[in-house]
C-alpha cells in the first residue's frame, strides 16, 4: 500500500518575498494618498491653514512612495533574468499548449468551481503568470503617468525622464482620469489575488499562504 509524504519545495526566494510586501505597503499607500488627491477632505480648522500642511504631507507620502514602488519594481524586473526558475519571466509568458491548457484546468477551479483536484504547479500556475504578466504591464503604466504628472512640478532628473507622456496622452486631465482608473483596476485585483490565495491554499494544501512567508511549499510524494 501507498502512502503520501509531505516534501518540502523552496519556491520563493527572499529577494521575491521582500519585492512582494513592499510592494503591497507601497500600493496601500499610494491608492490611499492617491484617493485623498483625487478627493481632498475638508478638514476645518481655528488654525491658519498653512501651520497644519495636511495635504502637503499627504503629497509628500505619495510621491515618496511612488519612488520606491518604481525602484522596486525594476528590481523585480531584474530578478525575473537572474533569480531562481519559479521567479523567472518564462513563467509569466504564455507560448507553448501545455500552458494554455493550464489555464483552461485552472479556470475549472477558480472560477467554474468544477474541480476540486489540486494542480500539479509548484509556482505560478500559467494563469496566474499571465495575469500577473498584465498587472506588471500596469505597474509600468502607472509609473509612466505618476511621473510624468509629477514632472510638471518637480526639476529633479527622473520625472523629468517622463515629461513626454503627458503631451502623448492628450493632456494633464486625461493622464489623471486613467491614472485613477487604473488605481481601482489595483483594488479589484487585490481583493480577487487575496481570495484566490487563500482558496487555492484550501484546494491544494501546499501552503500557498505561508509560502509568500517562509518561502517553502509542499508537495506529495508517494512511498511505499
Amino acid at each position: 500500500m501507498k502512502k503520501a509524504t509531505l516534501g518540502r519545495v523552496y519556491v520563493w526566494e527572499v529577494p521575491v518575498r521582500f519585492y512582494h510586501w513592499l510592494n503591497f505597503l507601497t500600493v496601500v499607500v499610494l491608492a490611499v494618498t492617491g484617493y485623498l488627491i483625487g478627493r481632498p477632505l475638508a478638514i476645518q480648522r481655528a488654525a491658519e491653514a498653512s501651520y497644519s500642511y495636511w495635504f502637503g504631507k499627504v503629497r509628500f507620502l505619495h510621491f515618496a512612495a511612488a519612488y520606491v514602488f518604481f525602484f522596486n519594481f525594476l528590481f523585480r524586473i531584474y530578478w525575473g533574468f537572474v533569480g531562481n526558475r519559479y521567479a523567472g519571466w518564462k513563467n509569466f509568458i504564455i507560448y507553448r499548449r501545455d500552458q494554455l491548457r493550464e489555464i483552461a484546468e485552472v479556470l475549472k477551479v477558480d472560477i467554474l468551481q468544477a474541480r476540486v483536484k489540486p494542480m500539479d504547479t509548484i509556482g505560478h500556475n500559467s494563469l496566474a503568470g499571465f495575469t500577473y504578466f498584465l498587472v506588471f504591464l500596469a505597474f509600468l503604466f502607472q509609473s509612466l503617468t505618476g511621473f510624468g504628472m509629477y514632472s510638471a512640478m518637480s526639476d529633479a532628473w527622473l520625472p523629468r525622464l517622463f515629461a513626454w507622456v503627458v503631451p502623448l496622452m492628450g493632456g494633464d486631465f486625461a493622464v489623471r482620469q486613467w491614472h485613477h482608473a487604473f488605481m481601482w483596476a489595483f483594488i479589484v485585483f487585490a481583493i480577487v489575488h487575496v481570495y484566490l490565495v487563500f482558496y487555492h491554499d484550501y484546494v491544494e494544501g501546499r501552503g500557498v499562504l505561508s509560502s509568500m512567508a517562509g518561502g517553502w511549499k509542499f508537495i506529495e510524494k508517494e512511498t511505499k
